[in-house]
């Protein structure tokens, strides 16, 4: 136990290291308390007073400091950080930990635990240059302290420099975590701190507090960063340049929810408490990191309730419903609109009537029929003289849309243009003529539509499909094609709450939750290649009975030529050697769009009886015969795609089944996806699982750009603090609508310089 000492003048005189193990630093304030067992110091979190603009000035000045100036930081280094995205100090302060480890005392040997990290010293006694039988070479290590010795191995190391390095009888303090090898413990790749000889390891330990006697953090490297280096440039920008962060959001906020300031949440997650506990860290739930989330998500909600708020205030087209087209179109339906389509349609019409630009978001499960809707909506401004511009995220969908559309627009004397980045020549130009010159009334393409050179005679409606592969920017450059055009959003991607939230909290949001009568519910099973003629067996029955089916092959993009040679050979393998007396089509994207168009039409005419297909057919095609689909590899797809796919059948009366067909040599996720698959047709269960699984990155995929990078938050831990950061951004403009106040603007100012250019937000403001 520490004493503390009282001094002739009457102060409490607290060791540095001591105030360092409090999670304390020099200038801290500190309350004391006395309790029934002694006295207890408490970390006062006092509001900052209100810093004049000169000292605010030089604060900012302070932070753009460029890394290369910090003490010990060289050209050389300073570039290594670069790689790692830290050009300035502020760049540095926000390089957090991406986990820690206990280094509060030396652990004897005998006493470490497997899957756990630890600080132990010892004596290197051997050493070992070995290859295994694959050819990886490797360098052993043993040590041994007075409790036991432990082996430390390396792998693809350099066995000559290593060999000089770990010299038999070197003492050193170690850091690694243990891991069980068969049934024998070892430690790969530990950290090593050597010792003089005749030194006395807590001195070590005492006289290197950055790297020892604390629980220390392990930040993200680049190939020539070492984390020792790392942490003591890390140490001296907090200490140095902590104290200019200026904490923006005010203390009584903070204080409703219980969060501290950003400057001591952030000193805390570098710097983190002794008594902080360490599974809380690394898994990012200390106070500390929900502080952080919080800010992060408040700064973003604020910024897309902005956006909203901006939206409305913009003068918009008002559109008048005419049905001079829409009604003709109910004409020609075979079928009746659902009530949850009707709905949907209803609140559409409000906001295109309304004087202020529309933006909706229309989320729908499969088969629910968004793209009618979509359609009803864009007739709604054709019928007004306005063109609509509908853009997919891939020409295979844009092609799909158009296929859909066209066809019903024929019939009612409206022109439909497809425009992709893959046209050339004639067409294309033929094509943009007519977009320009208005003869287009409804435009449908992929990205094609925001380039440069399309322009528009007089666009009304922009309908986005698939939003979360687009971002915010992309929805900002087709409304500037037009004169503040309505945006409507949609997505047959059931997006769990939290992430709608994140991405789209500048919408209002519409679900068409109920599918059409008749549709029946998908069995879904997974078969294993053992069990593959019993499959082909049914797919015979299926067509014994009248029925058609579809053999999905996966098209992975890195090697589509090869992968669409294999779905090439599976469909001619299947018509000559399995189903020789039936008759077979092939899709895939490779064909030109009236080639694909011609066998989509065979076979919803009951003119093929199987439909062997890369995922082309994943939107858009509607068969009611088909009853079976089998999904080869079916581990290679993500839960929504395979979700997708699957809604292609089912679309009858009849009773349905998709086969997951698979090799079997399963990882666990991919066993977790297709067991949900199993268990749920709902699309909401199947997309929080997928969010589950992938994480926000996969789940929208690579390439998406409309997630905001944040730097502590995760939408999957942190659902509560999003719902909180996003009520806290809602009152404050209750209370402050135009953020005059001074309070306002600096929040405003920071907001700005945070996300105003990725939700384009300079002009609302």
């Amino acid at each position: 136990m520490t004493k503390l000492q009282v001094d002739h003048t009457g102060a409490l005189l607290i060791p540095a290291k001591e105030l360092m193990r409090l999670g304390l630093q020099p200038g801290d304030c500190v309350g004391i308390e006395a309790n029934d067992t002694g006295v207890l110091l408490r970390k006062q979190v006092t509001a900052a007073p209100p810093a004049n603009p000169v000292q605010q000035a030089i604060a900012r000045k302070n932070l753009t400091t460029g890394i290369q100036f910090i003490k010990g930081v060289g050209p050389k280094l300073a570039e290594l950080l670069a790689k790692r995205g830290i050009r300035s100090v502020e760049d540095a302060l926000f390089c957090l930990p991406h986990r820690y480890e206990d280094r509060r005392q030396l652990i004897p040997i005998r006493q470490l635990k497997p899957g756990s990290n630890h600080v132990f010293q010892g004596t290197v006694i051997s050493t070992e240059s070995t290859e295994t039988r694959g050819g990886r070479k490797v360098f052993e290590a043993v040590v041994q302290d007075e409790s036991g010795s432990i082996v430390l191995k390396w792998f693809h190391a350099n066995g000559v420099w290593m060999k000089r390095t770990w010299q038999v009888g070197r003492q050193g303090v170690f850091t690694g975590e243990l891991s069980s090898f068969g049934w024998k413990p070892e430690v790969h790749h530990p950290d090593v701190e050597w010792l003089e000889k005749g030194t006395d390891v807590n001195a070590v330990m005492t006289a290197d507090p950055v790297n020892f006697g604390r629980i220390v953090p392990v930040y993200p490297l680049t190939e020539g960063l070492h984390q020792k280096g790392m942490r003591r440039v890390m140490r001296q920008v907090v200490d140095t340049f902590l104290p200019n962060l200026e904490n923006i959001l005010p203390q009584s906020l903070l204080e409703t929810y219980q969060y501290l300031p950003l400057r001591e949440a952030l000193g805390q997650v570098h710097l983190p408490p002794s008594d902080a506990p360490l599974i809380d860290l690394n898994e990012g739930r200390t106070l500390a990191h929900r502080s952080l989330a919080f800010d992060e998500f408040f700064f973003w909600e604020l910024g897309l309730a902005l956006k909203k708020r901006g939206v409305a205030l913009e003068e918009g087209i008002s559109f008048r419903v005419t049905h001079r087209y829409t009604k003709e179109l109910v004409k020609l339906l075979p079928f009746q609109l659902t009530a949850a389509q009707r709905r949907v349609l209803s609140e559409i019409k409000a906001d295109m009537m309304a004087s202020h630009p529309m933006h909706r978001l229309v989320q729908g499960d499969v088969g629910s029929g968004k793209t009618l809707v979509a359609l009803m909506a864009a007739l709604v401004a054709v019928e007004n003289d306005y063109q609509v511009a509908i853009m997919a995220p891939t020409e295979i969908l844009a092609e799909q849309h158009w296929h859909n559309i066209h066809h019903w627009c024929d019939q009612l004397g409206v022109n439909v243009v497809l425009l992709t980045s893959g046209m050339r020549g004639k067409v294309k130009k033929e094509a943009l003529q007519q977009v320009a010159d208005g003869r287009a009334s409804i435009v449908i393409g992929t990205h094609a539509v925001i380039q440069d050179k399309v322009e528009f005679h007089r666009l009304g409606l922009g309908i986005v499909d698939e939003q979360h592969r687009f971002g915010v920017l992309q929805r900002g450059v087709l409304k500037k094609k037009g004169a503040n055009p309505d945006i409507l959003v949609m997505t047959a991607t059931p997006i769990p709450r939290t992430l709608a939230m994140t991405l789209f909290g500048d919408l209002a949001l519409s679900v068409i939750d109920e599918l059409p009568p008749g549709r029946t519910p998908i069995n879904t099973k997974i078969y294993f290649e053992s069990r593959r003629k019993q499959v082909y067996e049914m797919i015979h029955q299926e067509i014994g009975q009248g029925r058609q089916a579809y053999v999905i092959y996966p098209l992975v993009e890195e090697s589509e030529k090869s992968d669409l040679k294999a779905a090439t050979q599976m469909a001619e393998h299947l018509q000559a050697d399995i189903f020789p007396g039936l008759r077979l089509g092939l899709l895939h994207g490779r064909m030109k769009p009236e080639e694909k168009e011609a066998v989509m039409a065979s076979f919803k005419k009951q003119e093929l009886d199987i439909l062997v297909a890369t995922t082309v057919i994943e939107v858009g095609i509607d068969v009611p015969n088909a009853t079976l689909m089998v999904i080869e590899h079916a581990e290679r797809f993500g839960l929504s795609q395979l979700h997708q796919l699957r809604g292609r059948v089912g679309r009858g009366s009849h009773r349905s089944s998709c086969i997951l067909l698979t090799a079997g040599k399963l990882s666990e996720d991919g066993e977790k996806r297709l067991r949900v698959m199993e268990a749920t047709t709902d699309g909401f269960r199947i997309a929080e699982a997928d969010l589950e699984i992938r994480g926000p990155g996969d789940f929208l995929g690579t390439r998406q750009s409309g997630m905001p990078d944040f730097r502590v938050a995760s939408i999957l831990r942190d659902g509560a603090i999003l719902e909180q950061a996003r009520s806290a951004a809602a009152k404050l403009l209750e209370r402050d609508e135009q953020l005059h106040s001074s309070e306002g603007q600096r929040i405003l100012q920071e907001l700005l310089q945070r996300w105003g250019k990725r939700l384009e937000l300079a002009g609302i403001a």
